[in-house]
Order: C-alpha cells, then sequence, then structure tokens
C-alpha cells in the first residue's frame, strides 16, 4: 500500500500523541473530570483528529499483515541498543514545546521511577526500552502506523476506542469476516490469538519475545491498547491468563504516562548502569 506524503507526517512531533495521552487519561491526583478530558472536539487538538483519522482508516488486517511481512524481518539495520536509543533521539522536534525532553531522557525518567519504587530489574528494563519501536519511523513509517492507541483487526471496532467515527472509512467495516463482534476470532481465545493494529509495541514485542520475561512482554506489547486496559472494552476476546497478565499493564501505565519531569535526568551518569542492565537481557547487537 502506497500512502500519500501529505497523509505520513499528520503530527508536529510524535510527543503530540503522548500529550493527549495526558488528556484523555490525567493523573488520578488531579481534578480533571472525565468528561473534561474525553472533549475531542477542542479545537487545539486538530492534528491528533487528523492522525487518528489516518490511523482508522489505514489499519486494516491486510495493512497488518503486510507490515509484519515487511518489518518482522528484520532486517534493515544492526544496532547496539545504546545506539538505538541515540538513533530515536534523532525524532525530537523541539520547535516550541514548553517542557521537551528527547526519547532516551522518557525513557529514563520512566526506568528510574520503577527502579525507585523496588521492582524487579527486568521491570525497570522494560520501561527503559518500552518506547524503542519508535525507530520505525526512521525506516520512513508514517506517525500513525508507529504510535497511537492500539487495538485488535479483524474483527468489529469498538465504540471505546479514540474516535470511533473515523473507522467509517476503514475497508474492513465492508468485510463480513471482520465487522461481527468476535470476527474471525472465537469467544475468550486468548490475546495470542488476535492480531493487534500495528505499530511500535508490537514491532517491539516481536523483537524482544524471546529475551524478556513474560510480564514484560505484555507491557511492551499492550501499553497503548487504552480500550482495553482503560476501558475493559475486549474482555470478550481475552482469557483467564491475559487478565492475569493486564494487572502488569496497568502496574506499568502510569509509570510510562506520569513520569515526566522538566528536569532532565543525567543521562550520561546512568548510561552504565543501563548498559550493564541491557546486557543481563539482551544480545549486544540487535537487529531492526
Amino acid at each position: 500500500m502506497t500512502i500519500p506524503e501529505n497523509e505520513k507526517q499528520p503530527l508536529k512531533d510524535l510527543e503530540e500523541w503522548e500529550e493527549d495521552l495526558l488528556v484523555r487519561y490525567p493523573d488520578p491526583e488531579t481534578s480533571k473530570t472525565k468528561a473534561e478530558y474525553r472533549d475531542y472536539d477542542n479545537p487545539q487538538r486538530d492534528t491528533v483528529r487528523e492522525f487518528y483519522r489516518l490511523n482508522h482508516k489505514y489499519q486494516t488486517y491486510d495493512f497488518v499483515e503486510e507490515k509484519e511481512r515487511n518489518f518482522l524481518k528484520f532486517d534493515k539495520k544492526e544496532m547496539p541498543v545504546w545506539e538505538a536509543l541515540e538513533y530515536l533521539n534523532t525524532l525530537v522536534d523541539d520547535s516550541d514545546p514548553d517542557i521537551e525532553l528527547d526519547q532516551l531522557q522518557h525513557l529514563l525518567q520512566t526506568a528510574e521511577a520503577i527502579r525507585a519504587d523496588g521492582h524487579p530489574d527486568w521491570f525497570v528494563l522494560t520501561g527503559f526500552l518500552h518506547d524503542l519501536g519508535k525507530v520505525l519511523c526512521l525506516f520512513d513509517e508514517p506517525q500513525w502506523a508507529v504510535v497511537g492507541d492500539t487495538f485488535p483487526v479483524g474483527c468489529a471496532f469498538s465504540e471505546k476506542i479514540v474516535y470511533p467515527e473515523f473507522f467509517n472509512d476503514n475497508p474492513d467495516l465492508d468485510n463480513v469476516n471482520f465487522n461481527s463482534r468476535y470476527g474471525i476470532y472465537s469467544p475468550h481465545c486468548g490475546l495470542k490469538k488476535v492480531k493487534m493494529s500495528w505499530g511500535h509495541d508490537e514491532y517491539l514485542y516481536q523483537m524482544f519475545k524471546d529475551y524478556l520475561p513474560e510480564p514484560a512482554l505484555y507491557m511492551i506489547r499492550y501499553h497503548s491498547f487504552y480500550a482495553q486496559h482503560r476501558e475493559n472494552a475486549y474482555d470478550h476476546l481475552m482469557d483467564d491468563h491475559d487478565r492475569e497478565m493486564f494487572e502488569w499493564v496497568k502496574l506499568f501505565n502510569p509509570y510510562d504516562l506520569y513520569s515526566k519531569n522538566p528536569v532532565p535526568p543525567d543521562s550520561e551518569a546512568l548510561k552504565p548502569f543501563y548498559q550493564d542492565l541491557i546486557a543481563r537481557y539482551l544480545p549486544p547487537v540487535l537487529s531492526f
């Protein structure tokens, strides 16, 4: 599928999507109501609306399969993890936000918050690497196929997904195999049998699935699956094991969303600790 150039990058930068998440899912300590933070008609977020219009139009079952065939060969580039993180930093556009942290700083803040709470080392590493799949943007992937709320394809799209009206342009809506509640799946079949929309979550899960503990893999694969871990929209596809593992996803999510701080961490001082942590779990060079 060829995507027009003007439909690849509707956001100024990837941080716009993450800032929108904070509007939709604010820190529970704040007083903002659900009605206030789900005000999607706010004109200040026109770029986010356009982002999701494209995401919901193009994220079809066939599109996901096409991306899997292309990217899960992991034949684009070979890099050590730290080099990949520095590579990821080229995504940052610091044109004018009030607080702008590069990708490495966000990952360090997430990991350091997890570490401060005494969680296991694999959990800390997951916080540090959970967004590494955003390197997809550096392989000329459109933003809406890298970030964004994720959801199952191959079955009906839930009304609990952000901007559900934009699915009206998705060809799968007219496919009788895909447009029912269960689609090609069966009740409580388990998410291991469910194909998710394409993005950095699925890409990184597939890259790390032989290296990290299962709770870490659930965190990576489903941390953008807000329709489920915030709205419970796909309980009918989950099995008991998924529900057990999603407790880890829910534990991880606040660290990802609410750990940002305007004071950047000292990446050079922390680098030896995280290099050692990476070496405990991952090979010295990764294939992307």
